[in-house]
């Protein structure tokens, strides 16, 4: 597949550690910091699993919560075209209903929010190396859109080896992914893991990209200001 990334598109490709790190909790976070800034902020998630049936159709309650975020910018279903019941790989989970994951629409699915949007915030499904198919990987998507990565971490123990594997795999994959900075998310209420007190000093020292903000526990807001917009304003060049 070619690259799509035009340079009048801005934007940011949000991808985790693994699953279930928080991943839609800080983009939803980053819409609405967009969304106070005056800017029109697009949401897409081109496929998930692990939906809920609602009225006889698989929603998907991460991209219902980016919608929201986002203030419900164009119809819910363009925001993931592709919804699936199992909890699998997409293309794994699509199999199990007799269905098939459709990589065209997985990647024409961004030209809706192209059109209406000043930033697009992209969230994959699980990590950068998680499959869309027998030979494609979410990893494939961020490199053909082009858009800067945010990698959720999840403040724990085992974060940090995490962490720099995904930035590895990002600046190793094809010719590179372009990697705007890691948010630390602490997605459960404070516990007696001793790691959560020292993982974002050990990430700021180890980590090639920087640590843009941390995510508390239920909070709103980051714990710092982060210009989100000139973040999504610097994507790779790729050709055409």
């Amino acid at each position: 597949m070619s690259a799509m990334h035009s340079k009048s598109s801005a934007g940011l490709f949000i991808t985790g550690t693994g699953t279930g790190v928080g991943k839609t909790h800080v983009g939803a976070m980053i819409a609405r910091a967009l969304r106070a800034a005056g800017h029109r902020v697009g949401v897409y998630k081109p496929a998930a699993s692990g939906c809920r049936r609602v009225r006889g159709k698989p929603v998907s309650d991460d991209a219902l919560a980016l919608w929201e975020a986002a203030g419900r910018p164009g119809p819910l279903h363009r925001v993931c075209p592709q919804c699936f019941l199992a909890p699998l790989a997409p293309h794994l989970a699509a199999r199990e209903e007799g269905r098939r994951l459709d990589p065209r629409l997985l990647r024409r699915g961004l030209e809706y929010w192209r059109r209406r949007s000043d930033v697009i915030l992209v969230e994959g499904a699980g990590g950068l190396m998680s499959p869309l198919g027998d030979d494609e990987y979410v990893a494939d998507l961020a490199f053909e859109f082009g858009f800067p990565l945010v990698v959720v971490a999840c403040n724990r123990l085992g974060t940090i080896n995490e962490t720099l594997q995904t930035v590895i795999a990002a600046a190793a994959f094809r010719d590179g992914l372009p990697v705007a900075g890691i948010v630390l998310n602490h997605p459960v209420p404070p516990c007696d893991d001793l790691s959560a007190a020292t993982n974002a000093r050990e990430l700021a020292c180890r980590c090639a990209a920087p640590l843009l903000a941390e995510a508390g526990w239920n909070a709103a807001e980051f714990d710092r200001k982060v210009d989100w917009a000139t973040l999504a304003r610097c994507p790779r060049e790729t050709p055409a």
